[in-house]
């Protein structure tokens, strides 16, 4: 398949992932701005590969479950919700707030587990699909206050600032970034506070708290991932956060303790193959007398 051809698809993909109705063909091409030949031709191969159904009566397109599918088998294999669902329980249920892991996936952030501690009135529950903006989010905040500033520039920049680009405005909240000296100061205050902070800036009514934490104990490891807690503004004022914020920090802390026996967890299958596939020695008898 051509570089061409690939990169058709994956803009398929994405233009569908939010449309649990379907889009018809014509319309996905016109949104795509490609010819519908060239759609029809990528439709098609994700059908046959089950990734995406065409409904009989709307003729619409639409994703399956398969991508989904693949997702977590990914997840699994990595042994990433494992490792940090007990930290990320305890941390929900300590505060009532609803609570995520996510760690770094290359340049940028990807959430793979979550936790909800809120029992009665507002909950707040996002997709766990949705992109990390790192710029607007405390999860991405806690993140690139750990980086040199001019890497944690470039990676904002290169995404789209201050907004990310195919994001509609009215997505993100009225504290959202919109100057990069504006930026350098919150991740100035992100280094000195302890944890990142968003407010109304990823969400209208939103509040957000997020510590980074590394791969095992060491002060030099390398950042791992993130531990969110995000709730309605009207329940996260200054008081409320004051008294978040030492448990925030603790689960990064736990996080960092448990983080190695994923790495562990990992390796066990690798080990266990190379044990199964190793040629057998034959020992003759009596040479270990």
């Amino acid at each position: 398949m051509s570089a061409t051809a690939v990169d058709r698809c994956l803009s398929v993909m994405e233009a569908l992932i939010d449309e649990s109705g379907g889009v018809t063909l014509v319309d996905l091409a016109a949104r795509l701005e490609m010819p519908n030949s060239a759609i029809h031709r990528t439709l098609a191969t994700l059908a046959s590969r089950g990734y995406v159904r065409q409904d009989p009566a709307t003729q619409a397109y639409a994703l399956t479950l398969r991508l989904a599918t693949l997702g977590f088998r990914l997840l699994g294999a990595r042994h990433l919700p494992d490792a940090g669902q007990s930290v990320l329980q305890r941390l929900a249920e300590q505060t009532g707030e609803y609570c995520r892991l996510a760690v770094v996936d290359g340049g940028s952030l990807t959430w793979i587990a979550r936790a909800q501690g809120s029992t009665a009135g507002l909950r707040y529950e996002p997709p766990m699909g949705g992109e990390v903006v790192l710029h607007t989010t405390a999860t991405g905040k806690a993140w690139l206050a750990t980086l040199p500033e001019d890497e944690a520039l470039r990676l904002v920049v290169a995404r789209g600032f201050p907004l990310p680009r195919r994001a509609p405005p009215e997505a993100f909240g009225k504290g959202v970034v919109r100057t990069i000296d504006e930026l350098r100061t919150h991740l100035k205050e992100t280094r000195r506070r302890g944890y990142g902070l968003a407010i109304e800036e990823g969400e209208p009514g939103i509040v957000a708290m997020a510590a980074a934490f590394r791969a095992n104990e060491d002060a030099r490891a390398p950042i791992a991932g993130t531990v969110s807690v995000a709730g309605p503004l009207i329940r996260l004022g200054p008081a409320r956060r004051d008294e978040i914020s030492p448990l925030l920090a603790s689960a990064a802390h736990d996080l960092a303790a448990l983080w190695p026996l994923r790495q562990h967890q990992a390796s066990i299958p690798r080990i266990a193959s190379a044990r199964a596939n190793a040629p057998r020695t034959r020992i003759a008898k009596g040479a270990l007398r």
